[in-house]
């Protein structure tokens, strides 16, 4: 079972992650946030990864530190779960439509963190959350997760629908990356390992 459970607390967010890359979507989120319960939910029944998601932040002051934090746990729970990463696809990629707007991304577990964001916001918050953090989600999470990850939004009005389909791009990705690949026998990289 290709699983984690990581739990985090500090004086500004106690978090509690637990994932199954090998899932059906099964989720259960509690942020604060709802419209990044919203997102999460995208992740896990388009990713079809198992998600248990429990947070609680400093809400009172913004949004910042609850989405980074989570971010962040999140994505050292998908590190963990891929172990040594052996088998792997590694590289995954997905274009996703919400009705006016298209949503790219590209992700290669390839151990070595980077991400890279290309979006046009509005200057609103979308539920509450400013949308700058929207490309700061991914960013830590990259960081974490140890992936190289590129997002695009090629075009759209609504910073909700943009937003949505990131998220959705996102978990499709990661889910074509994540699986196993029955003909690797091995890490897949020519080095022999994925860096650390």
């Amino acid at each position: 079972m290709r699983t984690a459970k990581i739990e985090r607390s500090t004086n500004e967010t106690q978090i509690s992650i637990e994932v199954n890359l090998d899932g059906t979507g099964q989720h259960t989120i509690s942020t604060g946030l709802g419209f990044l319960d919203h997102m999460l939910t995208h992740l896990a029944v388009h990713g079809l990864f198992d998600m248990t998601v429990n947070a609680r932040g400093d809400l009172h002051i913004d949004a910042h530190h609850t989405l980074e934090d989570i971010a962040l746990v999140l994505g050292a729970a998908f590190d963990q779960a891929l172990g040594d990463r052996k088998g792997i696809a590694r590289l995954g990629s997905f274009y996703v439509p919400m009705d006016e707007t298209l949503a790219f991304v590209a992700i290669d577990l390839s151990g070595r963190p980077y991400c890279v964001v290309d979006a046009e916001w509005g200057m609103a918050p979308v539920g509450g959350i400013p949308t700058s953090l929207f490309p700061h989600f991914l960013e830590s999470f990259s960081v974490t997760s140890r992936c190289n990850l590129h997002a695009r939004v090629l075009y759209g009005r609504d910073d909700h629908h943009k937003a949505e389909a990131l998220f959705k791009a996102f978990a499709r990705a990661l889910d074509i990356a994540s699986q196993i690949d029955p003909r690797r026998t091995s890490i897949p990289s020519t080095k022999g390992t994925l860096t650390r």
